[in-house]
């Protein structure tokens, strides 16, 4: 976890005039953030983008600043706003890439293309697949280690809002792994015939 206190005083030494101090404010949360927005959902380039914008808003803002709060929270807040925009924006917009995406693998099978997902980022995936106010509460719980309290004030609700909505997404979380792991005992099963079948053919 990031130290309160050392990010309370490099935004002194910004506001004052120091500002490289400002790298080492970025140095310490840029990862986070990017973690963050590929959990709710941003593809690897779309998070570095929404990241250093979250950065610029921050820096822009950050006479706003409070010096009795977190920093982290409050840079997650501007954060989850950048990507919001972002989204809105793009519902505007009538191209859509995600159409490319839905054909580059089609040469091939349902149950080979499963199993090449397989390889890596199932949780994340299924995590994406959580609605919106269900995810960010548990990335900030559990990715980003914050406290009811400041969850709350990201998400702009009450903490027993954030418990309850924590409670929700791991119990969906819970039923998509099951749910997954009975399709894919299910999709082994069919590659398996696929074989046995083209040995005999």
């Amino acid at each position: 976890m990031t130290d309160p206190s050392r990010d309370a005083a490099l935004v002194k030494q910004v506001l004052a005039g120091h500002k490289d101090s400002f790298a080492q404010l970025v140095d310490t949360h840029k990862n986070k953030i990017y973690g963050l927005l590929l959990g709710m959902g941003a593809g690897p380039q779309d998070a570095q983008d929404y990241t250093q914008e979250a950065f610029l808003r921050a820096y822009r803002k950050l006479a706003s600043f409070r010096e009795d709060s977190s920093f982290a929270s409050w840079l997650y807040t501007i954060a989850v706003n950048v990507m919001r925009d972002a989204n809105r924006k793009k519902k505007d917009t009538p191209a859509d890439d995600s159409l490319l995406s839905q054909g580059r693998h089609h040469a091939e099978t349902p149950e080979l293309a499963y199993l090449r997902k397989e390889t890596g980022g199932e949780v994340r995936e299924l995590i994406e697949r959580l609605p919106e106010k269900y995810r960010i509460v548990l990335l900030l719980r559990y990715t980003n280690e914050l406290s009811y309290e400041e969850i709350a004030g990201i998400a702009g609700i009450k903490v027993n809002q954030v418990r309850n909505r924590l409670h929700r997404a791991k119990k969906s979380l819970c039923k998509m792994v099951k749910d997954k792991e009975g399709i894919k005992h299910e999709m082994l099963e069919a590659v398996a015939d696929q074989r046995v079948h083209s040995v005999w053919k």
